[in-house]
């Protein structure tokens, strides 16, 4: 036969030839594909993309978070290839793969540029939220939510919204979005069309949105101001509880404004009269007035003389006598007390006031009550390196100086006598009201034996016997006859020749004769010299035996006045 009719093509050949016409019509598995819905079976998608069969995609995959399905017969859907044929001889196909992959495309894109994505949040995980965005499923961190913690994220389910995508990895499979950043950023841009809106010293409405210990934010319509803790009221206000509450409204004026960080500061008190005004022709120095503790520190207490006007007592001026304790140990918190003005500064807004002014001065009672020569009573409070501390009324002190202990021994062992506890009696002395000091004295109580027997005959170039104590190195010594006064005779006084000038040619017990050079009764001091009689005889024998014409010579003169005195001596002991 000349013309052989071809042979029928194997099954083998014709899968190889529909192989062929699939990647020709680019067909790959893998890839998104273009179909057309041509039948609808319960819950199940019929499309065809020009295979040999069509595929079945699940209804649910046109539908999503937030979102109906309104697929029907004849719409041209995209979806991803997996396999061409299945056991069953049908394409499998998936509307959600085709999703994702298109997805990801647009997101790379609007993250690169920086844009915002629309999303739907849908469910809740560890950590946060997953979003669906338009196939391709996000994370949402908690803290990412919103700009203010929220407790309950129901109402932003199944809502659709903008997100700012923070990071993705199509590798992985990643990515992170925030809703914070677009209500931060939609905010900002709020705020500052709010901000150009208002100006400095305007009276506005507000409601109080949030307080805290240093003030209140109030909200002026979508703004928050801050109202400082000292700008609610001219009086002082411990804490904006006191004064406010969250939802209060409240009349507030614009005290500034920083349009760079879009900072509002409010103020209350600004709207009210200011107290301050003529302050000083209110409160004048001097005069005095009751007020209320409202604070105490550790230098003074803060005293509410009206509302909003408060001064401070300082530390100092809290007592006239307790220096060094707290202020807390005087007055106390609500306590009402009476205070005298020292100093009013309406410039600062300040104003000293005084406590302890209100009070006489306890020295000025002392004195009244124990002018100097009376005799008081007091308990040892202190020993010092300069005498003794007394207790004495009025809670006052007095000091009793080592030199006012005793007439006869030194103040320095006499102080070991004593100790803290002992209740003495010591003689007022001074009291120097401005220098708030009292001088006391123990040994005026024995007597003045300045005054007393054979010294109150002594004056200032009497002679005295004295009787040797003591021989030391730089002088004597010595006791004054018939007293009980000492005194000392350094070495230059003890001859008038340099040479007689000798402390070891004096023996105690050995009476002697002086001439007194100092005798001060106030002051109860006494000094003796033996040069100063030796020069005031000899003055006296040239008065008395010199002369020119008698020929004898200053020896003999000396010779004859010694005779004298020494024959007035033996009488005197006869």
């Amino acid at each position: 036969m000349a013309n052989a009719v071809a042979a029928a093509p194997s099954r083998e050949d014709f899968a190889a030839l529909l192989d062929e016409s699939f990647q020709s019509g680019n067909l790959q598995e893998g890839s998104v594909i273009k179909g057309k819905v041509v039948g609808i079976e319960k819950d199940m998608a019929v499309i065809d993309v020009g295979l040999k069969t069509e595929g079945r995609v699940a209804m649910r995959e046109f539908a999503g978070p937030g979102r109906q399905s309104d697929l029907k017969i004849g719409d041209e859907v995209e979806v991803y290839l997996e396999r061409v044929e299945n056991a069953l001889g049908e394409a499998v196909l998936s509307r959600d793969k085709a999703r994702r992959e298109e997805s990801w495309g647009k997101l790379e894109k609007a993250f690169n540029d920086g844009q915002k994505v629309q999303g739907v949040i849908f469910n809740q995980v560890k950590g946060g939220f997953t979003v669906d965005l338009d196939g391709a499923v996000a994370f949402l961190p908690r803290s990412q939510v919103d700009i203010r913690p929220i407790r309950d994220v129901s109402p932003l389910m199944n809502n659709p919204q903008q997100f700012q995508i923070l990071k993705m990895d199509r590798r992985r499979g990643n990515i992170v979005v925030s809703r914070r950043t677009v209500l931060e950023e939609t905010r900002a841009e709020q705020r500052q069309e709010l901000v150009q809106n208002l100006e400095e010293g305007q009276v506005i409405d507000g409601v109080v949105k949030n307080i805290t210990d240093y003030g209140a934010f109030v909200d002026l319509g979508g703004i928050d101001g801050l109202l400082h803790v000292t700008d609610i009221a001219w009086r002082r206000v411990n804490h904006p509880t006191e004064v406010l509450s969250i939802g209060q409204q409240v009349k507030v004026k614009i005290i500034k404004i920083n349009h760079e960080t879009h900072r509002i500061s409010l103020g209350m008190k600004q709207l009210l009269e200011d107290p301050w005004q003529g302050i000083e022709a209110k409160y004048p120095v001097a005069a005095r007035f009751k007020g209320r503790v409202t604070n105490i520190t550790d230098y003074g207490a803060f005293v509410e003389l009206e509302p909003g006007i408060e001064g401070l007592i300082h530390v100092s001026e809290m007592s006239w006598t307790k220096k060094n304790v707290h202020p807390g140990k005087i007055v106390s918190t609500s306590q009402e007390v009476e205070v005298q003005i020292l100093e009013v500064d309406p410039a600062k807004r300040r104003i000293s006031l005084g406590l302890k002014q209100t009070m006489r001065n306890p020295w000025e009672v002392f004195v009244e009550k124990h002018p100097p020569g009376s005799v008081v009573e007091g308990e040892v409070k202190n020993k010092t390196e300069f005498g003794l501390f007394l207790g004495l009324d009025g809670d006052v002190d007095g000091m009793v100086h080592l030199s006012d202990l005793d007439w006869k021994r030194p103040g320095e062992q006499v102080i070991d006598d004593y100790k803290k506890g002992d209740v003495v009696k010591a003689q007022v002395l001074d009291v120097d009201v401005e220098k708030e000091r009292i001088s006391l004295g123990i040994k005026q109580l024995q007597g003045d034996i300045m005054s007393t027997g054979a010294a109150g005959e002594i004056k200032k170039g009497s002679v005295v016997t004295c009787e040797v104590i003591e021989v030391k190195e730089a002088g004597i010594d010595v006791k004054i006859a018939g007293t009980d006064l000492t005194a000392f005779i350094k070495r230059a006084e003890l001859a008038r020749d340099r040479a007689e000038q000798r402390p070891e040619r004096f023996a105690v017990g050995e009476k002697v004769d002086a001439r007194v050079t100092q005798f001060d009764r106030k002051a109860h001091k006494v000094a003796v010299s033996i040069k100063a009689l030796e020069v005031a005889e000899e003055k006296e024998a040239l008065a008395q035996y010199g002369s020119t014409d008698s020929g004898a010579s200053l020896g003999d003169i000396l010779g004859a006045a010694l005779k004298q005195r020494a024959g007035e001596g033996a009488k005197s002991e006869d």
